[in-house]
């Protein structure tokens, strides 16, 4: 299982429910790595989707307890042992968590995996991911040239459980 999101400097990913800077070079690596996977979710990250609609090409899998039933595919798990056991039925290597603070959280210790985009700057942010460059059970395996986009630097890192 694999992780996957952007984060800034104090590695805050998510400000009242939205990303807190859409880079599009981002979401091509993003649906890049992802389509044709399985992504795991929490309820706030599928209602921030285009149209509250599940990704193309994607099985779509959300944790929710509240959430209502759907008949577009959408995987409703409620809780997170029903969300493993439904894991259990895809390689580990083709599922992507993308979110929020809780799932990544409930999850993180399961994955091997860490796709980060770090932005070199600071957003008033709510949601936060742990700092793996400051976790002694994560190391950073690669990291690309860092890049602009509206004047604001960024890079791509990968980091693998130790």
């Amino acid at each position: 299982m694999k992780i996957i999101l952007s984060v800034d400097r104090n590695w805050g990913i998510g400000c009242q429910g939205q990303l807190l800077l859409r880079i599009p070079e981002d979401m091509k690596f993003f649906k890049q790595m992802t389509v044709g996977k399985v992504v795991v979710m929490g309820r706030g990250t599928f209602e921030s989707l285009p149209g509250k609609q599940p990704l193309k090409d994607r099985t779509n899998i959300v944790l929710s307890s509240k959430m209502a039933s759907r008949d577009d595919g959408l995987i409703i798990c409620r809780t997170l042992e029903s969300l493993l056991q439904e894991l259990k039925k895809y390689k580990a290597e083709d599922i992507f968590v993308i979110g929020g603070e809780k799932v990544f959280h409930h999850l993180l210790p399961y994955c091997r995996e860490a796709y980060i985009t770090k932005i070199d700057n600071t957003f008033p942010a709510d949601r936060f991911l742990l700092n793996l460059d400051e976790s002694q059970d994560w190391k950073l395996v690669s990291q690309s040239e860092w890049k602009i986009y509206d004047g604001t630097q960024f890079c791509f890192v990968k980091y693998e459980r130790i």
